[in-house]
């Protein structure tokens, strides 16, 4: 059989064969022409909204606050109002009511050109240490056996001539064994009175300590550290007063035998030896004609060093005069 024009050929095409093109199933409207999809399109991943508003345009509607957090707020406010209140109503009552802790005014501790004699009456302690509502002031000085601070000794000697002392000497559990002479070195207090009856309590208590410490306030004060700075409280009690040459002088007097008389090579000992001696040639003490805290400190370096042997003739001079006083001479028999 012949195949007609009409005959496969044209059911090939008919049924999409290779040689018919293939009608599109379904058209989609463009959503956007090229124009307008670059117009909107944002340069940026994610557009924010404007921040800057125009004149004139409405404001954006603000957050609501939370409740809680508005209470919060304000409880903060209330507690930083009273704390304010607070902090001045203790602001007022500092300046009505001395306490132990309070500073000194300078200006009235260098008045005069002549230092006072230890021989005037004794100082308010009240005035110096701060009224303690009638509570007896306690000194208590923790120092090494070893290198027993003299000057120390000789200060609680001549404070205990112008005020009633309560004197105690303890031992640390940090120290093996104290010299008997050191555990006595306060003598005997023969009579027992109460304690309210006493101006000023002094403790010492025998420690393993690298270097004296003193405190005057336990709960409160910071310690003193080194037997000339605890040397320089104690002679303050004195309530002598010195003009700013005179209290220069002793405290370069005080340092250099700390730091060169007791502290220092046998090169710089020889040297303070002959700045003494030249000042001693000048007046009986080291400054002025009154026995000061520089004299006291100087003396006991000497002595805990062992150079008052080899001393020159002027500061030989001057050793006899303070181991004439007798707060030095009780001091010299707990070396023996």
């Amino acid at each position: 059989m012949g195949e007609g024009a009409d005959g496969p050929a044209a059911a090939e095409r008919a049924c999409g064969g290779p040689g018919a093109a293939m009608p599109a199933m379904y058209k989609v409207r463009p959503l956007h022409s090229a124009a307008v999809l670059a117009e909107h399109l944002p340069s940026c991943m994610y557009p924010l909204p404007n921040l800057h508003r125009a004149p004139g345009t409405a404001a954006p509607p603000q957050e609501e606050v939370d409740p809680s957090l508005q209470a919060l707020e304000s409880r903060q406010e209330e507690i930083l109002k009273r704390l304010y209140e607070l902090k001045s109503a203790v602001d007022g009552l500092s300046k009505m009511i001395q306490t132990p802790d309070a500073d000194f005014d300078v200006t009235n501790i260098i008045q005069t050109d002549q230092s006072s004699p230890l021989s005037t009456n004794g100082a308010d302690l009240d005035l110096m240490l701060g009224k303690d509502y009638g509570a007896l002031k306690d000194v208590v000085i923790n120092a090494n056996p070893s290198l027993p601070p003299l000057s120390l000794l000789v200060i609680h000697s001549l404070l205990c001539e112008r005020y009633k002392i309560l004197s105690a000497v303890h031992t640390h559990s940090s120290v093996k064994s104290v010299p008997e002479n050191l555990l006595k070195c306060f003598g005997e207090q023969t009579k027992k009175q109460p304690r309210h009856e006493y101006q000023l309590g002094f403790t010492l208590i025998w420690k393993d300590v690298p270097k004296p410490q003193m405190k005057f306030s336990i709960q409160t004060m910071c310690p003193i550290e080194g037997e000339g700075n605890i040397a320089r409280f104690l002679f303050s009690l004195f309530g002598q007063k010195y003009n700013a040459v005179t209290s220069t002088l002793i405290d370069s007097w005080v340092d250099t035998a700390m730091l060169q008389l007791q502290g220092g090579s046998s090169k710089e000992r020889g040297a303070v030896l002959r700045s003494m001696n030249a000042a001693l040639g000048k007046s009986p003490w080291l400054v002025g004609t009154e026995l000061t805290l520089a004299d006291v400190v100087a003396w006991s370096a000497l002595q805990q060093t062992g150079a008052a042997s080899s001393a020159p003739a002027n500061v030989q001079k001057w050793i006899k005069s303070c181991e004439n006083l007798a707060p030095f001479s009780s001091v010299m028999k707990l070396l023996k």
